[in-house]
């Protein structure tokens, strides 16, 4: 057995740092990472590892102690409904955080979800993604690092759906365009489903984020967005949780699958540039000046 502390930084090139395996692995954040390693919570092939760069071959065994995975477990994920108005970071230009709504007296019971409040919940959160002033819906906040890495590391797979409301005529080409076919800042977009959700609102699921991405796509074929609402992450629906409200996330509750939401793949309607006729939904909301994200 090869002792893992033999091969630090400045080893075999073909050797792997040990927080970057566990990173790629989903055990932790490399952040996560680094720290159980300094705090001996980390064992290679069974073999504790202590020094903080340390290389190793892709094969080899990673295991966390118990102690971390306790940790790991009592780390919790909650799910708020943004309203207007508020950005999804640290404040800026006068307007609050979304983290500023997350308060017991906010929190939405679901039967399903077992975990008990508790005031430690609330320390340590972190947005996992964006989601600009402009725009309501669904915003991920969690204390694990892993979630935060699936969500929006830079190999990220999960799909988001939105409903935008639009003004303009958009044609099939439009259209078109809109699911492949645009390039923002120079550089061409990922592959995107965009359907008609009814006469004045489209339906977007993305599996990327650039800077105010839909507003300006919609922009590059003649389309005016007035309301911007997230209703998925993967497969984790905004569902009926109340505007200013959040709820945790159910342990039956996985971002995973992307393409699906509780069980319904996704079916583009109206691809040939033709509204889906119907009710008028509610979920976009009005518009206000754009800051940023999507």
């Amino acid at each position: 057995m090869t002792d893992p502390q033999s091969t630090p930084d400045h080893g075999d090139e073909r050797k792997v740092r040990v927080s970057k395996l566990m990173s790629e692995r989903g055990l932790c954040s490399r952040r996560e990472a680094d720290e159980y390693i300094e705090r001996g919570l980390v064992f290679v092939d069974g073999v504790r590892v202590t020094e903080l760069g340390t290389r190793i071959e892709r094969e080899q065994v990673i295991t966390l102690a118990t102690a971390a995975k306790t940790e790991q477990a009592g780390r919790v994920t909650l799910l708020l409904h943004k309203p207007l108005g508020y950005v999804s970071g640290q404040a800026e230009d006068g307007y609050q955080p979304a983290s500023v709504l997350i308060t017991a007296a906010t929190h939405w019971p679901d039967p399903r979800a077992p975990r008990v409040f508790s005031p430690a919940h609330l320390r340590g959160l972190a947005p996992a993604g964006r989601l600009d002033i402009d725009s309501t819906g669904l915003i991920v906040f969690t204390q694990d690092g892993r979630i935060a890495k699936e969500l929006v590391g830079e190999d990220s797979r999960i799909e988001k759906e939105y409903l935008v409301r639009v003004e303009g005529r958009l044609s099939r080409e439009g259209l078109a365009l809109l699911n492949f076919g645009l390039a923002l800042d120079g550089l061409p977009l990922k592959p995107a489903k965009v359907s008609w959700q009814n006469e004045d609102q489209l339906r977007f699921v993305l599996r990327q984020g650039r800077k105010r991405q839909i507003r300006r796509m919609c922009e590059l074929v003649g389309l005016k967005v007035t309301g911007l609402k997230r209703v998925r992450i993967g497969s984790v629906l905004l569902g009926s949780l109340p505007v200013g409200k959040w709820r945790y996330l159910r342990p039956d509750e996985h971002f995973g699958s992307p393409g699906k939401a509780a069980g319904r793949p996704f079916v583009p309607r109206g691809a040939g540039g033709a509204p889906a006729r119907g009710p008028r939904a509610g979920g976009a909301g009005p518009r206000r000046p754009a800051r940023g994200g999507t």
